[in-house]
């Protein structure tokens, strides 16, 4: 009964790539900038399985015989965003980046979802999600408006007061906005995010939802349902692949409650994928330009990451990986074009084993249906195993 748990820690790059010119990202290093704080423990634990080993890092002293192996994987589709990233490590390569807006969406977009909703618009612009509720939430709360706005990715947000707009009430004008943008304002996500509090005290909530576009092609997930193994997803896995494949499923409130789950999931018997994102280096750091809170949140990883190891049976395999940079450190709040670590352990695969530069992400994907005795020309990438 062979289990396993790839683990994405969302937005952990390791380096800039060699075209991150064309993104804007040149000098970015997500897990550089993290380690300067002194909120950095060094990871002792990820640094016994190889982690500091993997080409390009150069973070503190490598381990002399790690118990994994490792790589470090470059991104071959045309972006840096979650859905895109994540297409990749199932199996599909992006020749075409999602659509962003950085002067914020076409009248007729924002025309045809008040018609829809029946709600006026204020914002749509590229924002910052805590600023643009400090300055609209007020006007917000006073004419029901509904708070739209954009960043650099591909994203149509919706900001509402819980008292004004129940959450419920909410996902529904998300999936009215999912059901207008598609073809060439096909974005990836159209995200709910709800907040409470009075003018100048507001905070969002943890009642956040994704509603995704629906991967253009099959993934590991469909494959591998479709061949009766078991798929579970931690946090929003179930949401950025719009449920396509998945058998279970459980959200999450934060990377405490994605180990939390995580560690639940290992207790039961089941054959298949556990599939983990953990988003709150990217959604409560990166975009936020907090150097130590990002450091904190690696180093929390670290500590409860024997919790994962002790709880492996003996044909488990461990992948942990990123979908894409979002540097703390840099002057830019979005997200960074950068390689992504692989970290792999189990009884079943050989140690101390640099697979060095893969040249795509979806080499992960092709390495779990490997794993599973699986073969599909239908999915990019080549197993690493």
């Amino acid at each position: 009964m062979k289990r396993l748990f790839l683990i994405v820690l969302d937005s952990v790059g390791i380096g800039e790539l060699p075209d991150a010119a064309n993104y804007g990202d040149v000098g970015s290093n997500t897990l550089k900038s993290a380690s300067k704080s002194s909120s950095f423990n060094g990871m002792p634990n990820m640094r016994r399985l190889g982690y500091f080993n993997i080409d390009g890092v150069d973070i503190g002293e490598r381990c002399s015989h790690p118990a994994g192996a490792y790589a470090r994987l470059m991104e071959a589709s045309k972006g840096k965003d979650t859905t895109i990233g994540h297409w990749e490590i199932a199996g599909i390569i992006s020749p075409s980046p999602l659509p962003t807006y950085p002067d914020g969406f076409p009248d007729d977009v924002i025309n045809r979802f008040e018609a829809a909703s029946g709600r006026k618009v204020l914002c749509n612009k590229p924002y910052s999600g805590t600023e643009v509720i400090k300055d609209y939430g007020e006007e917000h709360m006073k004419t029901g408006d509904l708070i739209v706005y954009t960043s650099a990715d591909s994203v149509f947000q919706i900001a509402a007061h819980e008292d004004v707009v129940p959450v419920e009430k909410l996902y529904e004008y998300c999936k009215i906005a999912r059901k207008l943008l598609t073809g060439e304002h096909g974005v990836g996500r159209v995200i709910a995010r709800p907040f409470v509090g009075s003018p100048g005290n507001f905070t969002r909530t943890t009642n956040r939802h994704d509603f995704s576009i629906e991967p253009p092609k099959k993934t590991i997930l469909d494959v591998l349902n479709a061949k009766g193994f078991d798929v579970l997803s931690v946090g929003k896995i179930v949401d950025i692949f719009t449920g396509r494949g998945i058998t279970k499923f459980v959200r999450t409130t934060g990377n405490a409650d994605g180990i939390d789950k995580t560690l639940e999931y290992m207790d039961e018997d089941f054959c298949g994928l556990c599939f983990t994102n953990l988003v709150d280096f990217d959604m409560l750091y990166g975009h936020r330009n907090n150097v130590d809170g990002y450091a904190a949140a690696l180093s929390y990883f670290d500590d409860r990451l024997p919790e994962i190891l002790d709880k492996m049976r003996d044909d488990d395999l461990l992948m942990i990986t990123a979908d894409h940079g979002c540097d703390p450190g840099t002057a830019s709040t979005d997200h960074s074009r950068e390689y992504i670590p692989l970290v792999m352990y189990g009884k079943n695969i050989k140690a101390d084993i640099n697979y060095h530069t893969r040249e795509t992400f979806a080499d992960i994907g092709a390495t779990v249906l490997s794993y599973f005795g699986i073969s599909d020309t239908d999915i990019s990438g080549t197993s690493i195993l």
